[in-house]
């Protein structure tokens, strides 16, 4: 952490920030997903979690903007490590169907990923009392939620059972 922490605001900030950097980051992933996908329905889901990141990141930029601060300065590591293994399996795994199996399990952990610090987030928001960023995370959290939901009845549907063969 670049900056001193010692307390909860500055621990909510710094987490946003850390938000922001793992939600860009998933701006520039999202369209190679995209384009790696071979099944189609897998292939509109990341479109459609694109669209939605967009509006994460807007959500994000509107607390800063409450805040009077700037949400960069942070890099997140963390996302940076997920995409990474994302893309080894765009890169290494050339069976259409199994490509597809391995994007859905890179994407789901992205999803906990997201799932564990917008729900961090939205706890400190509501600690701090901060309503309108506690509803704004709230909002991106369940969405997040239910991608990866979306995800799973994705696998279980049918790419998994065809990677298998």
């Amino acid at each position: 952490m670049s900056m001193k922490v010692d307390s909860l605001r500055k621990l909510f900030v710094h987490s946003l920030k850390d938000l922001y950097s793992a939600e860009t980051q998933l701006l520039e992933a999202l369209p190679r997903m995209a384009k790696a996908a071979h099944a189609p329905d897998l292939r509109a889901g990341f479109e459609e979690h694109l669209e939605q990141t967009q509006e994460h990141v807007r959500r994000i930029e509107k607390i800063f903007e409450s805040l009077e601060m700037s949400p960069r300065g942070v890099r997140c590591a963390g996302m940076e490590g997920l995409i990474k293994e994302g893309e080894e399996v765009i890169k290494e795994v050339k069976e259409p169907d199994v490509r597809d199996a391995g994007l859905i399990a890179a994407a789901q952990k992205v999803e906990h990923y997201e799932i564990a610090c917008y729900g961090t987030v939205c706890t400190y928001a509501e600690v701090l009392g901060d309503r309108e960023a506690h509803d704004l995370l709230g909002r991106t959290l369940d969405e997040e939620k239910e991608t990866d939901l979306k995800l799973t009845q994705l696998a279980e549907s049918g790419i998994n059972v065809a990677a298998a063969d």
